[in-house]
């Protein structure tokens, strides 16, 4: 089995980090402004569930072995 990624898997990992990382940072700025409480909530939901995303998308890029 292949212990690395590929070129193009490893880009198409980047521009999806690159992704999540702009829409949790705009969750997150958003969230202080906002004024509705279930709206803010929805948006701290977000964040959190994005951080998480982020932190599987970064452990693909880190531990490249195959599972």
């Amino acid at each position: 089995m292949v212990k690395f990624l590929g070129l193009h898997e490893t880009l198409d990992l980047h521009e999806l980090l690159t992704f999540k990382n702009l829409c949790l940072t705009k969750s997150a700025t958003m969230g202080a402004l906002v004024q509705d409480e279930e709206l803010k909530t929805i948006l701290e939901n977000d964040v959190t569930t994005g951080q998480l995303h982020i932190e599987q998308l970064q452990q693909f890029l880190t531990n490249r072995e195959a599972q």
